[in-house]
């Protein structure tokens, strides 16, 4: 019995126990899968349909609608597929998936062999058979997966891939596909990847052109025909067999396309520089502001902008130019130094029609100068701070007259302002101190008339802002300083008879549907009454003509303002012709001294530079003369109508606001009878006595350059008891002497009794300081 039990064991079928054996493996398979599949739907990345959406490109236009540049974390362009040929459709599918319509999103034979696969490397072993996936597959895994190889992300890959069949047409899921994939060289989507490759739009690929595409996303490095032309035909020409292999193509195509040479763009003009590059900075940083940066570097918009190409770039050559700067040198961080700035604007609109930030542009949204730096103005200011709140708010003019002699400030720590070069002009109009930037009228307009809370108002008109600290405002001396953009917008509202415009640089912005999400509104608005601003702008041009701003002739009528801070540290032209407003700026980022530098010298050439060849093709004319201004002559050391007593030399003629023009007679000049010989007042003992023309003035410095015309206060100290002698020993010849001037700076008089003349008494001509200084 035993014997017998034994022999069965030795027999037992060994074919039964293959079959067991499978089983079981089979079983543990199963249950293994199952669990797998079950992780796998645990572990699914939610189906989000924003990350269908891939990161697009924004795209920045100049004024002609041209585009200037893209800007964004991918250079990428989103388009239809009604924009894609069906050949380039083709050329794709033909490359990855020719079962793309006919599949539900995945093909199980290639699930399977790539899990195979998967499951091999496992044990140590790999087999270069892994592939097949669909267009579908490949567009879940870039949208929904991490790139790790692994049979449960296949799995997960599957589910994703059924679901988004079910919700998306096929023409949908090609669509997102050709506006996902990568091509290499910073092009992501089949627009970025035309335009790389063959510099034009995805509409315009040949047959050629998109094979080579389509056989470049298994390995966009390897097979950029940049980096590798012979890989790049090669992969081409595979992609071909195939579309005419699946007949998408017939012979004739086929072979026309083969045997077509590519006509490439120039891989130099593929680069990561921009044009245009501190204007596009400026537009970026505004963008992001409104918008965010998600939206900006990945949503696709097209930014419609004011730029002027042209005038961009002549402005951008000015700055490159060593010629326009003080001697340069680089800092330690090897920045160029002194930097500068400029800005030009449509005054009529706001428009910003070019900005540059700096003289070199080393990396994307680094320091704009133009917008980024707050710099003390120096005498640019003055027409904001002093000058036109005094013609708007105190009914003052170029003709109206301050006394530009020493004056202190006792409740400003006894501020005692200065002109640069030092000496004091006396009396002089408006007009005359602006043309040659007189630091102690602006003071004084500012202090004794205008007052310091109303030309902060004036100044927040035009969106300057001033923190009232004192009289040193006048001159520049601010707290905070000013940005070139601040600036010209100011200067913009003279040039504009008073109307203030917001700086604009966006006109509008879309997304990459071309819905509107933000257009310009501008809101002009009213900061000056015409006639204040027309004043201004006279009076500015007579800055240009034979003042400090001499440097920025251009031919036609201009008006601007100059500005030298303190030893030269900021250096300003602020200048502007009915057509455009432009300013400079020059300094070190951190504040240096700029020796023999001023405004008038490197800004207003810079300024010339650029707005010379701006104006080439706009007509010559002159500024808008406003209503109610109104002509009349006046006495220029008073500011009143002439009275019998004015000298000719001392009437102007100028311009006024109607209803400002002076009622009262000139009460400056007045008819002294003096001593012949000392021109003093005359004592009972001096022998001739003439009557002349002299200046009242309350205070007579002897710093002015007017003082010798002034009336004499004192008595005459040459003549005495003993000093008479007797007349008729001299004879009439002795009497009728030439003019000569005594120690005390007086001329003698004719004996004739006429008034001296200013021009007799003008012998020390008034000293004209054509630097501009303020503080």
């Amino acid at each position: 019995m035993s014997t017998t039990k034994k022999h069965n064991k030795r027999k037992l079928n060994p074919i039964r126990l293959i079959l067991f054996v499978l089983g079981i493996l089979l079983l543990a398979v199963s249950v293994s899968m199952a669990g797998l599949v079950l992780i796998s739907i645990v572990d699914l990345p939610a189906f989000n349909e924003k990350n269908l959406i891939p990161a697009s490109t924004t795209r920045i236009y100049d004024s002609n609608n041209q585009l200037i540049t893209q800007i964004g974390l991918e250079n990428r362009t989103q388009v239809s597929l009604g924009q894609v040929p069906l050949h380039v459709q083709e050329a794709f599918l033909a490359a990855e998936d020719h079962l793309f319509y006919q599949h539900h999103g995945i093909r199980i034979e290639a699930i399977i062999r790539a899990a195979f696969n998967d499951a091999l490397r496992i044990f140590g072993e790999e087999r270069n058979f892994q592939g097949g996936s669909t267009i579908t597959q490949q567009l879940v895994k870039l949208s929904f997966l991490n790139p790790e190889r692994t049979i449960k992300r296949k799995i997960q890959e599957a589910i994703l891939s059924i679901k988004m069949e079910s919700r998306y047409s096929k023409e949908e899921i090609l669509a997102m596909y050709l506006n996902r994939i990568y091509f290499g060289e910073g092009a992501y989507g089949i627009q970025a990847a035309a335009q790389t490759y063959f510099g034009k739009e995805a509409g315009d690929l040949n047959i050629s052109e998109a094979a080579l595409l389509a056989g470049l996303i298994k390995s966009p490095n390897n097979y950029s025909p940049f980096q590798n032309l012979d890989a790049a035909i090669t992969h081409r020409n595979q992609v071909l067999d195939n579309m005419y292999r699946y007949k998408f193509i017939d012979n004739d195509d086929y072979q026309q396309a083969k045997a077509e040479e590519l006509a490439l763009r120039n891989s130099d003009s593929n680069t990561n520089r921009y044009p245009y590059p501190f204007f596009v900075d400026f537009i970026t940083e505004q963008l992001v502001e409104k918008f965010g940066d998600e939206k900006v570097f990945k949503g696709g918009l097209k930014v419609y902008t004011t730029l002027d190409p042209q005038i961009q770039t002549y402005a951008e050559n000015a700055m490159a130019k060593q010629s326009n700067f003080p001697a340069s040198l680089r800092d330690s961080n090897g920045v160029l130094q002194p930097q500068g700035a400029m800005v030009v604007m449509d005054p009529k609109t706001g428009e910003v029609k070019a900005l540059v930030g700096g003289r070199e542009h080393t990396h994307q949204r680094s320091l704009n100068r133009a917008t980024m730096s707050a710099r003390q103005p120096g005498s640019a200011i003055k027409p904001i701070i002093a000058y036109g709140p005094a013609i708007e708010f105190n009914g003052m003019g170029p003709a109206s007259v301050i006394n530009d002699a020493p004056v202190t400030y006792s409740s400003y720590a006894n501020y005692s302002p200065h002109n640069s070069g030092g000496g004091y002009r006396g009396l002089i109009t408006l007009r005359t101190a602006l043309t040659y930037s007189v630091n102690i009228v602006a003071v004084k307009l500012l202090m004794e008339h205008v007052k310091i809370d109303k030309a902060v108002e004036f100044a927040s008109r035009m969106d300057i802002d001033i923190e009232p600290t004192g009289p040193a405002i006048a001159l520049g001396g601010l707290k905070k300083g000013v940005t070139p953009l601040e600036l010209t917008a100011a200067y913009a509202a003279f040039a504009n008879l008073g109307i203030y415009n917001s700086p604009v640089s966006i006109l509008k912005v879309e997304d990459y549907n071309g819905t509107i999400l933000f257009e310009a509104d501008p809101a002009p608005r009213r900061t000056m009454k015409e006639t204040t601003a027309y004043l201004m702008t006279d009076m500015m041009k007579s800055v240009v003509q034979k003042g400090t701003g001499t440097g920025a002739q251009i031919g036609r009528p201009v008006a601007g303002k100059t500005g030298t801070t303190d030893e030269g540290k900021d250096i300003w032209f602020a200048g502007y012709t009915p057509d455009l407003v432009g300013v400079v700026w020059i300094g070190y980022d951190i504040p240096e001294k700029m020796p023999q530098s001023y405004g008038g010298t490197y800004p207003a050439k810079i300024w010339r530079e650029v707005m010379s060849q701006a104006h080439k093709n706009i007509p010559f004319h002159d500024f808008t003369e406003p209503e109610g201004i109104v002509r009349a002559t006046v006495d220029s050391k008073s500011g009143l109508r002439p009275s019998f007593n004015t000298p000719p030399q001392h009437m102007v003629n100028d311009i006024f606001a109607a209803g400002t023009v002076p009622s009262e007679y000139d009460d400056a000049h007045v008819l002294v009878e003096v001593c012949a010989t000392s021109g003093l007042l005359p004592n009972e003992y001096c022998p001739e006595k003439i009557t002349s023309v002299f200046i009242k003035a309350s205070y007579a410095s002897s710093a002015t350059a007017d003082n010798f015309q002034r009336a004499p206060t004192k008595i005459c100290d040459i003549h005495g008891l003993n000093s008479i002698t007797d007349k008729e020993n001299d004879t009439a010849e002795d009497n009728a002497d030439s003019d000569t001037e005594d120690s005390t700076g007086r001329l003698e008089s004719d004996s004739n009794n006429e008034p001296v003349s200013t021009q007799q008494n003008n012998q020390q001509p008034l000293q004209i300081m054509n630097t501009d200084n303020g503080i």
